[in-house]
């Protein structure tokens, strides 16, 4: 174990391709203002917005999903995550610039007037959307959203803080018990604002509220599913590099094939609910609700439709059911890319088809955008790693995932 270091230090490598794709984004969105959003042409600045809406909520919430592993495993008092878990905790403290980045797009997109991409900011005359101006309104949808964002990022500092306090020196059994007993209940708070949040309430208002008229009670859990599978594929990647780098000596095969257990189960659970949402609506066959599939299985975005199942749920099944596949670092590396490609994909279908229809197009911009924000993650990652402990050594339950065996 002497070999092995317990501080990271960012290699030149990850600082110059998180820098570098950084920079393309940076380059794709001077562009995309010059070209796009200061266009005259309708469908340019419609482009613009909704492209900077599916990646600023897409990313933020699969690092958000980084916070909820570690409050769920923290509740559940699983004590096999402690060898990685600083993984997960400098994940989620990208939460932080993108909740800025998203918040900025947010208002933008409100108070910018951008009534192509939310309907709702113009209902006069609609009777439906004059009937949801009570929860669709710039008011309600703006409190929400700082609520929401602030409150992921105080909790998860909070979180974050907490864990701190098992590197400064051993607890006895009491002190334990009771630091235990504060990360127990702290987490139950951020579950709670989750709960109300990304499960409920913010899928509705920053997404399904593109297209006001259709609604399905489906929708954020389907949401969420689609941004946790490709928050634990993030999580899975940074690992395997952590080990590749010689750091994390207490993670093993063991630790890797619950990470692969997770990317698979939550592709089934997200496959589930997508064909769940699809069937009810196919089968009752109620014009006001198959809008939203005609226009996704039918025309420009019937192959991505078909993508969309293929890499989100064909992929995974086929070759993460073999449990040697989860241990393997190249194939779970090679999935967790793919996933979270795959889900790119599927945000991109939750909100282009209504405000672009026949004019949504994947190019320069959208990959360019894309990049950035990958840039960012391992900008911010590689940051927040160098800042503690990459083990927390006195946590109670460190030796529970070193002995950790499935």
């Amino acid at each position: 174990m002497a070999s092995y270091s317990n501080q990271f230090v960012q290699p030149a490598g990850m600082k110059k391709w998180g820098m570098a794709l950084t920079a393309v984004g940076a380059v794709a969105l001077a562009a995309g203002i010059a070209f796009l959003g200061l266009s005259k042409d309708e469908h340019d600045s419609t482009r613009f917005w909704a492209v900077l809406l599916q990646n600023s909520v897409y990313w933020l919430l699969v690092v958000n999903a980084a916070m909820f592993f570690l409050c769920a495993t923290t509740l559940a008092w699983a004590g096999w995550t402690q060898s990685f878990r600083r993984v997960a905790e400098a994940i989620s403290v990208v939460v932080i610039p993108f909740g800025i980045l998203a918040f900025i797009v947010l208002m933008g997109l409100v108070f910018g007037h951008q009534h192509h991409i939310y309907h709702w900011l113009t209902p006069e005359g609609d009777k439906i959307l004059e009937g949801k101006s009570g929860f669709l309104n710039p008011t309600f949808f703006t409190i929400w959203s700082i609520i929401t964002i602030g409150g992921w990022i105080f909790l998860g500092w909070n979180m974050r803080r907490i864990s701190r306090e098992a590197d400064d020196q051993p607890f006895t059994t009491e002190e334990g018990k009771k630091w235990i007993f504060k990360n127990t209940v702290h987490a139950a708070f951020y579950i709670v604002l989750f709960a109300l949040t990304v499960t409920s309430s913010i899928p509705w208002l920053w997404l399904m509220s593109i297209d006001a008229h259709w609604y399905s009670t489906m929708y954020s859990w389907y949401t969420f599913a689609s941004s946790f599978v490709a928050g634990m594929a993030l999580i899975a990647l940074f690992v395997i590099y952590l080990k590749n780098q010689g750091h994390l000596p207490f993670t093993t095969e063991e630790h890797l094939h619950d990470l692969g257990k997770f990317m698979f189960a939550f592709s089934v659970f997200w496959t589930y609910l997508w064909f769940s949402q699809y069937m009810l609506i196919w089968y009752a066959n109620i014009p006001e609700e198959t809008e939203y599939f005609k226009a996704r299985v039918w025309g420009e975005y019937r192959g991505l439709f078909y993508l969309n199942l293929a890499l989100n749920f064909l992929s995974p099944l086929l070759v993460l059911m073999k449990a040697g596949a989860k241990r393997n670092y190249t194939i779970v590396s090679f999935m967790a890319i793919l996933i979270i490609v795959g889900h790119w994909v599927d945000f991109y279908l939750m909100v282009m088809p209504k405000p672009l229809g026949d004019h949504a197009t994947i190019s320069w911009f959208e990959i360019g955008i894309a990049l950035g924000y990958v840039g960012m993650i391992i900008w911010f990652v590689g940051r927040a790693l160098e800042k503690a402990p990459l083990v927390p050594m006195h946590h109670p339950f460190l030796k529970e995932s070193v002995i950790h065996h499935t």
